[in-house]
């Protein structure tokens, strides 16, 4: 029994009937997104609609988990749990052949109209143990993209995630690669503030998961065990950064990250994070230390041997023409591929689509003129080739040098209070940046994380992607430099840079150019959309510094209120927090005892407006417009019969009643209330109930 959308075909053989878990009328929302607009099209209603899962399942960012991956025409993909679709898309651009499955009928109906186009996908709809004995044993890959954590729902045995694996291993052909990405849970940013993944609690993962529930995320350790257990020895780990879902880099430990990398902390998109501490200060501590595996927020891991790639960074959050990721590849060496006498590296940067392509190979010309501007300088352009290779799009391959970052040596000067040799460094950078000045040719990107000193002591720069065919300002150069380098954290918040643009002579007039500069050059590289790291507030999302966490909760305290009959009275209440979601508004959740009548929320100790949003007893709402469902002792500023109400509190002891003698329930079940809450001053408040006095009387 099968379904045809466009040229996707869905295999329902298998298809119970139902689906069993949904994410509520989101999905018809996504449904019909991916209905109406093409994937050029869901950039712009990720912004429109302001919604977490929305951007979440259709972020193009999402696959860059995957898209690294070496894969042609002749590969066969098999993606266990495959949802809505999120790395679908690339894995049919890339592969031969891919082979979906998923429990839900209306996830795979999204994912199919989204990738309506790609003729090599079938999506399995079905309970994964009853589709997976038809699988074939002979897939290149195997994914399990943010899948393996729920490895006891789908294997209800007594070893559910040993069993799972060596499941999903006996579908990898030889030589082939089982892939996992998955939470760690003793990852970094949990330490840090950020809520566990999946329950939303925070430090969930770190307390393994006290509460219990089916979901499991691993330590490196813990996966290392369940291979030993599965008599699996031959498997490789990557670290995605910031994490697997919406990877900036992706790492190993063939190449590990370096001091000062990771700075891209700020990524809670699904809820509010408390700050703890600076992730970037401590991640650098264990870096120095030789512990980052462990603190790593997400794996990668892959079973089987390892690809030539040991690094991989995406910088295709920006307009689609410069829109490429720069891999590190390493041959030779040992053969378990983990390096030694013999490797060999280099660096690649490709364009993620055929809109970069010019962008691509505009950097060989760049090669070019830089080179012949700088001979003489001691400033070495990283050499560079264009090649097209027929099987893709073209690239740019450059060498691989070892030493250290003009950035790191910086770094240890300030580290080491070594202000001179700081000085020293940064007017040699000076002398050689401002060699011929007037060549019509420019980098302006000559920051110090792009010039290495190479193992010979000679100055390379390695990254010449913005170069363009004009004079720009040495001071402009040095200026954006430093602007740079100071946005870094840790010590480098010491550097005053109004001291060293008055030292080289930057009034503020050029300063405010520059920095004017600066904007249209960064609005010019993203286009118009919205970036993944601003996305956080644009969904609302906070990041809260401890000591003003605990006082926002504070003031998000609630006493709740049971009526069994008899009134609401202080022996039957309770405090909880209220849930913040977003510009304003507030959720709660109350469990509802057999025998209660009513309950009631004091949602402030101080006078408020509250509009009310939503009330839903076990997810039926109730209808607030009626007075036997909803009681307030405050003023209705809206019209009757409104399904949102409105109201206007002047009091310490605001109460939002919901009455329950009309609702059939038998205890046990869930209230959940939404409202948005205003708080009000008491001149405020006074003034506008004189006002609403003068006018009932009237």
């Amino acid at each position: 029994m099968t379904e045809q959308i466009g040229k996707v075909t869905l295999d329902l053989s298998f298809y119970p009937g139902e689906d069993f878990y949904c994410d509520g009328t989101v999905e018809d929302e996504i449904l019909d997104i991916v209905k109406t607009c093409s994937p050029e099209d869901y950039q712009k209603k990720i912004e429109e609609k302001h919604s977490w899962p929305v951007f979440y399942h259709l972020s193009p960012q999402r696959q860059n988990i995957v898209s690294w991956l070496p894969m042609d025409k002749n590969t066969k993909v098999l993606e266990v749990g495959s949802g809505m679709g999120a790395i679908t898309g690339v894995l049919a651009e890339k592969a031969g052949s891919v082979t979906c499955v998923d429990l839900s009928k209306k996830r795979s109906l999204i994912n199919a109209y989204r990738n309506r186009e790609h003729d090599n996908v079938t999506i399995y709809v079905g309970n994964f143990n009853d589709i997976e004995p038809v699988l074939p044993c002979d897939y290149d890959y195997v994914l399990l993209i943010g899948v393996f954590e729920y490895g006891q729902s789908y294997i209800p045995t007594q070893t559910p995630f040993e069993d799972f694996l060596k499941i999903n291993q006996k579908h990898v052909k030889k030589d082939g690669n089982l892939v996992i990405a998955i939470e760690n849970k003793m990852g970094m940013k949990y330490w840090a503030g950020c809520v566990e993944d999946h329950l939303s609690q925070f430090f969930a993962g770190i307390e393994d998961y006290p509460d219990g529930g089916v979901v499991r995320t691993f330590t490196r350790g813990g996966f290392e065990k369940l291979f030993a257990k599965c008599g699996i020895s031959d498997y490789h780990f990557y670290y995605p950064y910031p994490d697997y879902k919406f990877a900036d880099t992706i790492y190993s430990d063939r190449r590990l990250p370096k001091v000062g990398e990771l700075s891209k902390n700020l990524r809670n998109f699904d809820a509010d994070r408390m700050l703890l501490f600076d992730e970037k200060n401590v991640f650098d501590m264990v870096i120095r230390e030789g512990i980052f595996p462990m603190y790593s927020n997400s794996y990668l891991i892959m079973t089987g041997p390892a690809p030539q790639t040991i690094y991989s960074k995406f910088s295709n959050d920006r307009a689609d023409i410069y829109a490429i990721r720069t891999d590190i590849l390493e041959s030779g060496g040992r053969p378990d591929g983990t390096g030694g006498a013999g490797k060999k590296r280099c660096v690649r940067k490709y364009p993620a689509g055929p809109a970069a392509v010019e962008h691509v190979g505009n950097i060989l010309e760049y090669y070019k003129k830089l080179k012949k501007r700088f001979d003489g300088s001691g400033l070495f352009i990283n050499e560079c080739h264009l090649i097209k290779d027929g099987n893709s799009l073209p690239y740019v391959q450059l060498e691989y040098l070892e030493g250290c970052t003009l950035e790191e040596m910086l770094d240890e000067c300030l580290e080491e209070e070594d202000l001179e040799s700081f000085r020293k460094l940064f007017y040699e950078y000076m002398n050689k940046i401002s060699y011929r000045p007037q060549q019509p040719v420019s980098d302006y990107d000559l920051i110090f994380g792009n010039i290495l000193v190479d193992t010979n002591g000679r100055w390379n720069l390695i990254d010449y992607e913005w170069t363009f065919e004009e004079i720009v300002d040495t001071n402009a150069l040095a200026f954006r430099a430093l602007y740079c380098y100071q946005m870094g954290n840790g010590k480098r918040k010491k550097l005053v840079l109004e001291d060293w643009t008055k030292e080289l002579g930057i009034n503020e007039e050029a300063a405010k150019e520059y920095r004017a500069r600066e904007r249209r050059f960064q609005k010019a590289v993203t286009g118009n959309r919205v970036s993944v790291s601003d996305m956080r507030v644009l969904l609302g999302r906070r990041a809260i510094p401890w000591q003003g966490f605990f006082a926002d909760l504070e003031n998000n305290k609630v006493q709740i209120f049971e009526d069994y009959g008899t009134g609401y009275s202080p022996e039957h209440s309770y405090y909880l927090y209220l849930s913040y979601m977003v510009e304003g508004r507030m959720r709660v959740s109350l469990p509802v005892k057999e025998g209660v009548k009513g309950i009631r929320i004091d949602p402030a100790e101080t006078s408020c407006m509250v509009r009310m949003l939503a009330a839903r007893l076990n997810e039926e709402e109730l209808p607030l417009s009626e007075p036997a469902y909803l009681a307030m002792n405050g003023w209705e500023l809206s019209k009757k019969k409104e399904a949102n109400p409105v109201f206007f509190f002047h009091t310490n002891d605001p109460n939002i009643n919901i009455r329950l003698e009309k609702v059939e329930h038998s205890g046990n079940e869930l209230l959940e209330v939404e409202f948005e809450i205003e708080r009000l001053s008491e001149e405020t408040a006074s003034v506008l109930e004189a006002n609403l006095k003068r006018r009932r009387w009237f």
